[in-house]
């Protein structure tokens, strides 16, 4: 099937969708490579999303396609306590999109880059038999915050409520049809999760980005640091937006627990520390893995091999 557009006019579109007056890129999109100023320590971190895979045309708008991935990419960088300042994205087409579509998941990683304050400056395009964004994001900071630094007596705490990714991928995978303002949030939140920016995680002694379960996440904190990280469940009840998503849990029939501990893709950070902001879930302590969760518990995602 002959593609309906060239290359030259993509590159053009996309040069046109991410022009940006900022001194700090030196070259952008349309040399070979892009040019910036990077900070004192610079943090790089890639991810690829496959369509069918970690995305449904059926499912998601081109615009929250290319929201869920860069955010996937600068929740990443969040996680180490830096500043996302650029990405780039390589994306592979099928030749049966529209420039229309394109341009709508242009927008859509636009739009979540200005919210973390970042641009893009380059990728590439190339055709395939699917659609496949890979992006790489590079941010600074002062002193990135690891995976190996809890420590007992730490308490461990969640930027927000995790569960609602889970949520609107059981709605959707399950073809359930509720008219709700949460089921409305769930299903936005699996299409294009919502980061949380402000929160102020920098005197944390570890983190990680909730992108795969609190219970994966947490086990490689737990292993890193060489403790155990132990929860207390009910201690989310104390979140308005608990009610919420129990609420909707009923509903489906779900423990929401397992939306809350064993869901992933909220992007939300993972942190343990003394003091901090967000919602506290438990604390570390002396031992190994992950306590006070139900081990039947399975987390909902997937291992790509």
């Amino acid at each position: 099937m002959a593609m309906g557009f060239h290359e030259s006019e993509v590159i053009a579109l996309l040069q046109k969708v991410f022009a940006t007056t900022d001194s700090s890129i030196r070259v952008g999109i349309g040399d070979d490579a892009a040019v910036v100023a990077t900070g004192p320590e610079s943090v790089l971190t890639s991810d690829m999303a496959v369509q069918d895979v970690h995305f449904k045309l059926e499912w998601s708008s081109a615009f929250d396609i290319g929201r869920k991935i860069t955010a996937a990419n600068i929740a990443d960088v969040l996680s180490m306590c830096a500043r996302c300042q650029y990405l780039t994205a390589a994306v592979t087409l099928t030749g049966s999109e529209t420039l229309q579509w394109i341009e709508n998941l242009a927008h859509g990683m636009k739009h979540e880059a200005a919210l973390a304050g970042a641009h893009i400056v380059g990728g590439d395009i190339a055709r395939g038999e699917q659609i496949v964004i890979s992006m790489t994001a590079i941010g600074n900071t002062v002193k990135p915050i690891l995976r190996n630094g809890a420590t007992v007596g730490d308490d461990i705490f969640i930027s927000s409520l995790t569960g609602w990714s889970a949520a609107g991928l059981a709605l959707l995978s399950d073809e359930i049809s509720i008219n709700s303002s949460a089921s409305d949030k769930a299903l936005s939140e699996f299409s294009a999760p919502t980061l949380d920016y402000d929160i102020d995680f920098s005197s944390a002694t570890s983190m990680a980005d909730v992108s795969d379960s609190i219970l994966i996440q947490a086990g490689q904190i737990a292993s890193a640091s060489g403790v155990a990280m132990s929860f207390e469940p009910e201690l989310c009840t104390s979140s308005q937006e608990f009610v919420e998503l129990s609420a909707l849990a009923d509903e489906v029939k779900v423990d929401v627990f397992q939306w809350i501990f064993a869901g992933g893709e909220d992007h939300v950070l993972l942190a343990t520390g003394r003091n901090l902001p967000g919602i506290k879930i438990g604390s570390v302590t002396a031992g190994s893995g992950v306590l006070g969760i139900d081990k039947k518990m399975a987390p909902v995602s997937w291992s790509h091999f």
